[in-house]
């Protein structure tokens, strides 16, 4: 008897320690780095989503060809960002070819959407990411205070690379202005005579202008 496909604005149910995945990545590069470490579920009529690691977290996967191919995979993003049933985090192939569109997906996806960003090299590397972030998943919270310790570290990792897309800013300014500013929000919102005392004059001016253009 076949099941019907999940509804990406309601539960999925995700058996304790497996991943449901998308019918489309039976066999690729990404799944078989996954073989042997993690149990996989395939399933058809996940879109947008290509796996979910719990009914309530998920990951959309963009590859070195969507980007080149156009923005189609807003669509994906802004659907699973719009569901209050879903965490999506967003992994992307930063390669030789695609590098020169991940400013865009990366401002678009941290900036104006506000998720969680990860650019990988290679499917193997993403494989490597999925398994840290299934493990992290698996933990019992009220067993391991730490639990959430990783996963901040990939949040601000996100985060500076974002703001070193800003014309002016490297990664030391970029720290700086997080430790300031915690959040792209607080950063976005920021005056100049705010900013100035962190990165001065120039530098402030550039993130003013960046944000005033990114709206």
């Amino acid at each position: 008897m076949e099941r019907s496909p999940p509804d990406v604005t309601g539960p999925v149910h995700v058996p304790f320690g497996h991943v449901v995945a998308n019918e489309k990545w039976r066999g690729s590069q990404l799944t078989q780095g996954l073989q042997g470490k993690i149990k996989l579920i395939f399933e058809d009529g996940l879109t947008p989503v290509d796996f979910y690691l719990s009914s309530r977290s998920c990951i959309l996967y963009i590859t070195e060809a969507d980007l080149v191919a156009g923005n189609s995979y807003r669509k994906r993003l802004v659907v699973v960002r719009n569901s209050s049933n879903l965490k999506g985090i967003v992994i992307v192939e930063k390669t030789q070819m695609s590098e020169q569109y991940f400013p865009a997906i990366q401002k678009f996806t941290v900036l104006d959407l506000g998720m969680v960003l990860l650019p990988v090299a290679s499917q193997m590397e993403a494989s490597c990411l999925m398994i840290q972030l299934v493990q992290e998943q698996s933990k019992e919270p009220s067993k391991n205070p730490f639990l959430r310790k990783n996963r901040a570290v990939i949040s601000e990792q996100s985060l500076l690379q974002t703001v070193q897309q800003i014309p002016g800013i490297g990664k030391i300014k970029a720290r700086l202005l997080l430790q300031k500013f915690p959040s792209i929000q607080q950063l976005s919102n920021a005056s100049i005579q705010e900013l100035e005392p962190v990165v001065g004059q120039a530098a402030a001016q550039q993130i003013r202008a960046f944000f005033t253009q990114s709206r």
